[in-house]
């Protein structure tokens, strides 16, 4: 069993041996396929049954794909009961903002559901050039082009716009959309330490000069830590080494910086110093897509040669259009980021009271709680998820065995009351545990 989970020698040879003695399927066994067409081959799926075993075997429910039966925001309906929510990119509340919705309405009974074709072959749809103008005027750019998924965005534009002879840097933790662009691209690809600028010079100082062009990659924002890169130093090793900066905004926009602008607000650095802003329409702007903003002349290559875009249908008129209004809301309303970051700020110093391991967060919008083993993990988010608290737990492989952890996204919707309940619930189921299962180490 891939790491153990986080067990014990003496438990995972319990665990193992009660795997080997599990009786045999009822169902009669598939004929034998050839090598070729045998699935049970296929890279993965035997490590992910194994997991999906040992988690019956240790009596851990799939946290994952529960049906919510409503908007999720800062509570959601599942299985018929009201819980408080923390697994939605719902920053700010606009998801089920009546506003909104009514703006998706308003394009449906205009354009239809869809775009039809690509924007190339179909035409354009208005709503898709006011957006575009909205997010270019949002990051003071010349230009920006949106797609349909903001994971494509990434593979698509560093996919399209790099090639084998040239170099692509990004920060360790980047997201798995710029490395696999990365990889589509052929270019040569390589990750420095977590945030760390001063990496970032040394390896461009080493490398720079037997590439053709390079492109510097971070985030403004990360998923997993919920910490923030020093964008000013960043933007000077781009300068200093001829590459290209390009900033993934993901979970920044409507999070970060007083009125929500990003991570050039929050750092009180130019925006004009990054050459490609990239964010997505899922988080904030409650819709779904991507978009990148930046130099006319680049978005203009991307609108005739990104696969992504070309290629692809365009972006359904009452996704442009819930996104166009989320981001005039969050323009007009302040309090909403305002709101966020205060209850996210609430939320990371009780859990650091509590003596939970937060990483480096800082405590903006997202919060991890880091546990160490998966089997903790997983158990933890059952255990306040049956108190009335839903928080997913990100386990290996998608991070390494010892940093598993429970992922907090707050929102604008949460209540003090919310934020409170749920620390002492964590808490108390913790501390719970570690009575059954012996003493465990706290975070300082």
């Amino acid at each position: 069993m891939t790491q153990g989970f986080g067990l014990s020698a003496t438990a995972r040879a319990a665990l193992l041996n009660r795997l080997s003695k599990r009786g045999a399927p009822a169902e009669p066994q598939a004929p034998a396929e050839s090598p070729g067409r045998d699935l049970s081959t296929l890279p993965g799926l035997r490590d992910l049954e194994t997991m999906r075993e040992a988690a019956v075997a240790l009596g851990i429910e799939s946290p994952y794909f529960r049906p919510h039966e409503g908007v999720a925001a800062g509570r959601s309906i599942i299985g018929g009961r009201s819980t408080i929510n923390f697994a939605s990119y719902n920053y700010l509340g606009l998801n089920g903002d009546p506003r909104v919705g009514a703006a998706a309405k308003a394009a449906i009974d205009r354009y239809g559901v869809s775009a039809s074709a690509s924007r190339l072959a179909s035409g354009e749809r208005p709503i898709h050039a006011a957006l575009e103008s909205a997010l270019a005027a949002h990051y003071g750019t010349e230009d920006c082009i949106t797609l349909v998924s903001g994971h494509a965005t990434n593979v698509t534009v560093i996919g399209n716009l790099l090639g084998p002879h040239d170099l692509i840097l990004h920060d360790r933790l980047i997201h798995n959309s710029v490395a696999e662009g990365a990889r589509l691209s052929g270019a040569r690809r390589i990750a420095f330490a977590h945030n760390d600028w001063q990496a970032a010079d040394r390896e461009l100082a080493a490398q720079r000069r037997r590439h053709g062009r390079a492109l510097l990659v971070i985030e403004g924002h990360y998923s997993m830590d919920g910490d923030v890169p020093d964008l000013a130093r960043f933007a000077e090793v781009a300068r200093r080494h001829d590459a290209l900066l390009m900033v993934d905004e993901a979970h920044a926009i409507g999070v970060l910086g007083a009125t929500g602008r990003g991570i050039a607000e929050h750092c009180g650095a130019d925006p004009g110093l990054v050459d490609i802003w990239m964010g997505t329409l899922s988080k904030t702007l409650s819709s779904c897509g991507g978009y990148i903003a930046g130099r006319r002349r680049l978005i203009d290559l991307l609108r005739h040669t990104a696969p992504g875009f070309v290629y692809s249908v365009g972006l359904a008129p009452p996704l442009a259009a819930s996104a166009l209004e989320s981001l005039r809301i969050l323009q007009a309303e302040p309090w909403r980021v305002a709101k966020l970051q205060a209850n996210a700020a609430r939320f990371l110093a009780l859990a650091q009271a509590a003596g939970f391991d937060t990483a480096g967060s800082a405590g903006l919008g997202i919060v991890p709680v880091v546990l160490g083993s998966s089997v903790k993990a997983a158990r933890l988010a059952a255990a306040a998820f049956a108190a009335g608290v839903n928080v997913q737990p990100i386990l290996f492989p998608v991070v390494p065995e010892g940093s598993a952890r429970l992922r907090f996204f707050l929102s604008a919707d949460h209540t003090t009351a919310d934020i409170e309940r749920s620390v002492a619930i964590l808490a108390e189921a913790r501390d719970g545990g570690m009575r059954e299962e012996g003493p465990a180490r706290r975070a300082s």
